[in-house]
């Protein structure tokens, strides 16, 4: 897993993000954490893992996947703002369902913000990896849906997005 690039390539778009919408000296952390956590429930709305009340299946996996690396987007885009771009992480396996691994992750987003800390942010991102590897992602697809994702979100800035 190479998360040194990843950190790079999440510079790069947030640099011209903050050119294109002039928000030097802003703190945005309020709202990348809150962006993030929208990105998560759409991610769980695409997987359909808490709607016990309905029988249609899950979004195609393609769908679910740039769900989960808006997301990532979010995570590295917070790690370089507070300075944990050199942080390490491991994706654990974890005994939750789905249902419970979402109320996890956005229970240590809330720990996240409310400290600010490196360690919180670490276990913030490998709850989050973990989520990766149950949704049955590999790193290799994480990376390349990441990769994708990023040329859209900069063709959008481009366009005035």
């Amino acid at each position: 897993m190479n998360m040194r690039q990843l950190f790079d390539i999440q510079k790069q778009l947030d640099e011209t993000i903050l050119k294109n919408h002039e928000l030097y000296n802003k703190d945005l952390a309020p709202a990348k954490i809150l962006a993030l956590e929208v990105e998560l429930g759409e991610l769980a709305n695409e997987t359909r893992c808490f709607k016990f009340w309905s029988k249609k299946a899950s979004s195609p996996k393609n769908v679910i996947l740039e769900e989960y690396v808006d997301c990532l987007h979010f995570l590295l885009s917070i790690g370089l703002d507070e300075g944990f771009d050199d942080a390490q992480f491991h994706m654990k396996e974890n005994p939750r369902d789905l249902v419970q691994q979402f109320q996890e992750i956005f229970r240590k987003s809330t720990n996240f913000y409310q400290t600010l800390r490196e360690e919180d942010y670490v276990d913030l991102f490998e709850g989050f990896l973990s989520l990766g590897r149950k949704l049955g992602f590999t790193w290799e697809d994480i990376e390349a849906g990441y990769l994708l994702k990023n040329q859209i979100n900069h063709q959008r800035q481009a366009e005035g997005y």
